[in-house]
């Protein structure tokens, strides 16, 4: 039962049980490889006691926030873009959407959504591969992969979506893997001189020239599997919505438009 449960947390928690880069030449890409730093609780809280329960079952998972779960009794436990609940004594833990039968609406996607907006927040622009209009009215991360053919999509229509004032921040997924030629291939386009043209060149399938330079693919590799990411492309919006995969520029104009008009704060950038 513990090996089931192992396996259930790694599933929610790829970057617990992700490889780190080993190429020497990736060195000053290696802050995926860094100590995972633990959420810190008070003893003898419920909050305390799901972290210990969590951690007792994978002592490398990584949890991203606890709070008080809609459901009494049991605390909200994020871990790899996924709500867990643990019971405040620390004893069971359960695992789904938690969904408000009266307001026909998954809970569990709330919390889900703010640690998505927290860690990509933290993100600097610098690091992003940005395609946007000169005013947009909505911003939306992606993470992408050169490979992948609905990535390829999405950025074959990047303009459209610029001319529906629709701005496009781009992060690295290399969805192969750390150490692979898919990753080696990302990291020479965010070490390009003119990364616009060069991650437009590789999704065409033109010739990038080889690069290294400090970039930060692996952590935003990283930082896919603690959003949540289940394949490519991801789009997540301001507030942390995460897409469900590729939309056409007018399919996602018009659910950003939705998601703003019951929730304001979801526009801007």
């Amino acid at each position: 039962m513990r090996s089931l449960l192992l396996s259930a947390l790694c599933a929610a928690s790829l970057s617990a049980c992700a490889q780190a880069p080993t190429d020497a030449g990736d060195a000053a890409d290696a802050t995926a490889a860094e100590p995972v730093e633990q959420i810190q609780t008070q003893p003898g809280t419920p909050e305390d006691r799901a972290r210990q329960a969590i951690e007792s079952i994978n002592p490398d998972i990584r949890i991203d926030a606890i709070s008080a779960s809609p459901l009494a009794g049991f605390q909200e436990v994020i871990v790899g873009g996924q709500a867990l609940y643990v019971s405040d004594d620390g004893k069971y833990l359960l695992q789904g959407s938690l969904f408000d039968i009266k307001a026909k609406r998954d809970l569990s996607q709330a919390g889900v959504a703010e640690v998505r907006r927290r860690l990509l927040a933290a993100v600097p622009a610098s690091e992003r591969i940005v395609f946007a209009p000169a005013s947009p009215r909505y911003t939306v991360s992606v993470f992408t992969d050169v490979e992948c053919g609905y990535c390829r999509r999405l950025h074959q229509d990047i303009a459209e979506y610029n001319k529906r004032g629709i701005a496009v921040e781009y992060l690295a997924f290399p969805r192969m893997g750390i150490d692979t030629p898919d990753y080696r291939l990302m990291v020479s386009v965010w070490c390009a001189k003119d990364r616009r043209k060069a991650l437009t060149d590789a999704k065409e399938g033109r010739n990038v020239p080889q690069a290294t330079c400090e970039n930060p693919v692996a952590r935003h590799y990283e930082l896919g599997q603690r959003v949540g990411l289940t394949g490519t492309p991801m789009i997540v919006t301001a507030s942390g919505v995460s897409m469900p995969g590729y939309l056409p520029p007018d399919a996602l104009l018009s659910a950003l438009q939705e998601m703003d008009a019951v929730q304001p704060d979801a526009a801007g950038g």
